[in-house]
């Protein structure tokens, strides 16, 4: 037997929703849709819920267990799970109301708009009117790859900018409107319309693809690619990337340089000359790898102590690495943005620079995602792994020293789902001497920094960041750990203007370093 909690309302009897606990019989690989069988027939309940066709194709089945979206006829039952509506106007227990969203649809034209005249041929040469105009599959993929919907709205439930801006429409629609402006015979200026709708309101986050039965990159495959249409007809982005996109591309950096910058200074203390490598063998004579660092652009010219951390830890642990001198932006911020075709140079420089090593590490989530993620786009592999994944299983316990300090973690967006790296911090986390982990509530959750929103729609940001700072205070640490400077800096910020600055946020090198220090 397995005890579960269920979210019970019915909106005709009740004035608020509660929980009622079952007990359910479980049989092997039980799915949650079968446990809400079982307590309707075996237990001659009237729990309200939907289901259809048991395949995960029909999306009626979609609700929330611990707090996660998912599909009950898919999803495996456990001891303890609370199960949950979506995020919408519930009806009766599970069942939620979604005639807004089916209004929305109505409101948007969501379908093909052809040229009703009879006597107009396409580009191809064929009818627009007529449904079975033969088009080149060159010119369907873009569109091929957000059309595997299934309407289940788990999206939209998951979003976190819905639930703080009534500007942004979601991924669900997004997707729609790119689904058409990436067709060829849709005559409606869709990107026009996606801009009304909030193109530029997403963060990036990728929960949306997370929790989606169909793995759809509603970002990368309908969002971002709506803004790099924007940008090629001249409709986008907003003014603050417009002069972000001018600053990457006259300096290599996406912020000023206020001081010296951490790879001039490093560089010129230990005498490294750029791209200079020396091989260094072991104590097994065989030949270590070269390793590189990419700062990113935050650690290069604002959090230089960040990038002096890492080198300290590495030395420590034994590890040798360069900083190469002429490394740029990594090219996120344009990516992001739609500005795709001043990335080139960016690329290609970064190509040049990190040719010859082995192994290079980032200690930014957003520029580690993007050199592993996006850099194949444009013909660069480069081998890449965040500082996390390449010395939590390497790491010197020996010579830490005890630090007595209740700290929590904070999974930046590009990190946790954009490169899968969620345990890899927590295993070194709880290998630091001293150091009480507390999770908070809800870790993985934006803080609203990523995908432009910060400097283009900073509201947004301010919105989400207050969220995520609720959670760090509800659970009283000393401080918050993370491993991207956008992150850091803009909880941090968060938190000062709360009044908490007591409470610091660093980067895990940061902590790491604290715990060798004397």
């Amino acid at each position: 037997m397995v005890e579960i909690e269920v979210l019970r309302f019915d909106n005709k009897k009740n004035k608020k929703p509660c929980f009622e606990k079952f007990e359910v019989e479980k049989k092997p690989k039980m799915k949650i849709l079968d446990a809400l069988n079982y307590i309707t027939d075996e237990l001659n309940t009237d729990l309200s819920f939907r289901s259809s066709c048991r395949a995960g194709q029909c999306g009626s089945c979609a609700l929330k267990v611990n707090g996660n979206v998912i599909l009950a006829c898919k999803g495996e039952i456990q001891d303890g799970d609370v199960i949950e509506p979506l995020d919408f106007p519930v009806i009766k227990d599970l069942i939620v109301d979604k005639s807004s969203i089916d209004e929305k649809v109505k409101i948007m034209r969501l379908f093909l708009e052809k040229s009703d005249n009879v006597n107009e041929v396409d580009n191809y040469g064929f009818n627009p009117v007529c449904a079975c105009s033969l088009i080149p599959a060159s010119e369907c993929q873009d569109t091929k790859t957000v059309r595997s919907c299934i309407e289940c709205y788990s999206c939209l439930s998951a979003c976190p900018v819905i639930k703080k801006s009534t500007e942004f429409v979601g991924p669900y629609f997004m997707r729609y409107l790119a689904k058409f402006d990436f067709d060829p015979r849709d005559i409606d200026n869709r990107t026009k319309e996606s801009i009304d709708y909030g193109l530029y309101c997403c963060t990036s986050c990728g929960q949306c693809k997370e929790v989606c039965p169909k793995e759809i990159n509603s970002f990368g495959d309908a969002i971002e690619k709506l803004r790099t249409l924007a940008y090629e007809k001249h409709l986008g982005p907003l003014q603050a990337h417009i002069d972000l996109a001018k600053k990457v591309v006259k300096t290599g950096r996406s912020v000023d340089k206020l001081n010296k910058g951490f790879i001039e200074e490093y560089n010129a203390s230990t005498k490294v000359l750029n791209n200079q490598v020396n091989n260094q063998v072991n104590n097994q004579n065989k030949i270590k790898p070269k390793i590189a660092i990419f700062t990113g652009c935050m650690v290069d010219y604002r959090l230089q102590n960040l990038g002096f951390a890492l080198m300290d830890v590495l030395k420590i642990n034994g590890f040798e690495c360069d900083v190469p001198q002429e490394q740029v932006c990594c090219g996120s911020p344009l990516l992001r943005t739609g500005q795709r075709n001043l990335v080139d140079n960016l690329v290609l420089k970064n190509k040049e620079v990190f040719a010859t090593y082995d192994l290079i590490l980032t200690l930014c989530a957003g520029c580690g995602a993007t050199l592993k993620n996006d850099y194949p786009d444009f013909g660069v592999k480069l081998n890449v792994k965040d500082i996390s994944e390449f010395i939590y299983d390497k790491v010197n316990t020996e010579d830490m020293n005890e630090l007595k300090l209740n700290v929590t973690y904070h999974d930046p967006c590009h990190l946790s789902r954009s490169q899968g790296i969620r345990q890899e911090p927590r295993i070194l986390l709880n290998k630091i001497k001293g150091v009480d982990f507390i999770e908070m509530e809800k870790p993985n959750q934006c803080c609203g920094s990523g995908g432009g929103v910060r400097a283009g729609k900073p509201e947004i940001a301010a919105s989400l960041v207050k969220d995520k700072v609720k959670m760090i205070k509800d659970i009283d640490v000393d401080a918050v750990i993370s491993i991207c400077p956008f992150c850091q800096f803009h909880i941090q910020d968060a938190l000062d203007k709360k009044g908490l600055n007591g409470i610091e946020v660093m980067n895990i090198l940061e902590l790491l370093k604290k715990s060798y220090s004397n």
